[in-house]
C-alpha cells in the first residue's frame, strides 16, 4: 500500500519584514497565495527511511535527514510511537530554491501522507504543530489558498479569495539561500528604522474582491532588494516580464524565481513566451492561483 500527497507551490504577495529578533529570525506579515504547481509525495512501507527524487532539478534536492519529507516522518512517528520505515519519493515540479517553498511543501506532503499511511488519527491543529516545527512555510503548504502568516510566518489566518489569478514564473538558474537573502536584509537596512509588519488592507481587499489590477497595485516584497543585491542579474527578468505586458513583477519571497502577474491566460501564455526569448531565465511558467493545500490523491 502507498498513500501520494499533491501539495502546491506558492507565492507571497506581501512580504512585510520586520527587524530582527534576537533569536535571529523575522517577525512577518505574509500574504501567501498557493498556485498550480504540484509537487506530488509518495510514501511506501519500508525497511528503513528512505528518500528518492525525480523531475527538474531532482539533482539539488537532498535525499538524506536534511529533507524536510524525511524530518516531517520522523517527527510524527515520533509523536505516535511508530518506526518511521518508509520509502518517500518526491515527483518534483516546484522550482528547487526558487522561493516557492518547494522544500516545504514536501514537509507538508510528507506529513500528510504518513498521517494516512500509519492511520495516526492527528487532529488538523496537531499536523499544523507539526509544520511550524519543521519551518516556516510548511504550515502553509498544508492548507493552500490564501493565508496571512505572521510570526515568523507560521501562524495562518485563512484569507477569502474572490476570483482566479493568472501567473507566470520566470525560473533563474540556481538558487539563492533564504538566510543568506535575510543577512543581506539585515545588512541594507543597518542603522535605519523597520516598522513593525502589517497586512495591507489593499491587498487583503484585491485578494477578496478577485480584481487583479488591484492587486498589481498593491503587490510588495521586502526581500526584493536584498535578492536583487544578491543577484543583480534579476532586474532584466523583471524589466523583460513587465515590458511584456505584466501588470506586476516582484521577486517571488527569498527568490531567486521572479513572478508575474497577468490580466488573463492569453496574457500569461504571452508573458511567458516574451520571458523565453528574453534569454533571462531558464524557463517560465504558467499558473492559476489560488490552488488547494495539501491533498491526498
Amino acid at each position: 500500500m502507498s498513500v501520494t500527497v499533491r501539495v502546491p507551490a506558492k507565492v507571497n504577495v506581501q512580504l512585510a519584514v520586520g527587524a530582527a529578533r534576537p533569536d535571529g529570525y523575522h517577525d512577518l506579515a505574509n500574504v501567501f497565495l498557493a498556485v498550480g504547481l504540484y509537487d506530488e509525495v509518495t510514501v511506501t512501507p519500508a525497511e528503513s527511511l528512505t528518500v528518492t527524487c525525480t523531475g527538474p532539478d531532482a539533482g539539488q534536492v537532498p535525499l538524506d535527514r536534511t529533507n524536510l519529507a524525511a524530518r516531517a516522518a520522523e517527527l510524527l512517528a515520533d509523536r505516535y510511537g511508530i518506526d518511521p520505515a518508509v520509502h518517500i519519493h518526491i515527483a518534483k515540479d516546484i522550482p528547487v530554491a526558487g522561493g516557492m517553498a518547494g522544500g516545504s511543501a514536501d514537509g507538508a506532503g510528507a506529513l500528510l501522507a504518513c498521517d494516512a499511511l500509519w492511520s495516526t488519527g492527528a487532529s488538523r491543529q496537531e499536523l499544523l504543530d507539526i509544520c511550524a516545527e519543521l519551518g516556516s512555510d510548511v504550515p502553509f503548504s498544508l492548507v493552500g489558498g490564501a493565508a496571512l502568516g505572521t510570526g515568523r510566518g507560521e501562524r495562518l489566518t485563512e484569507l477569502p479569495v474572490g476570483g482566479a489569478f493568472h501567473w507566470v514564473f520566470a525560473v533563474a538558474d540556481g538558487g539563492l539561500s533564504t538566510p543568506a537573502v535575510y543577512r543581506e536584509f539585515d545588512r541594507l537596512n543597518e542603522g535605519a528604522h523597520v516598522p513593525e509588519p502589517v497586512a495591507s488592507p489593499l491587498l487583503l481587499d484585491a485578494l477578496r474582491t478577485g480584481d487583479p489590477g488591484a492587486l498589481a497595485a498593491a503587490l510588495v516584497n521586502d526581500l526584493q532588494p536584498a535578492a536583487l543585491s544578491l543577484r543583480p542579474s534579476l532586474a532584466d527578468t523583471l524589466a523583460a516580464g513587465t515590458d511584456a505586458g505584466a501588470l506586476a513583477a516582484l521577486v517571488s519571497g527569498s527568490g531567486p524565481t521572479t513572478a508575474f502577474l497577468a490580466k488573463d491566460d492569453d496574457a500569461a501564455q504571452q508573458i511567458a513566451e516574451a520571458l523565453l526569448a528574453s534569454g533571462t531565465c531558464r524557463t517560465a511558467r504558467v499558473a492559476l492561483a489560488p490552488a488547494p493545500g495539501a491533498t491526498v490523491l
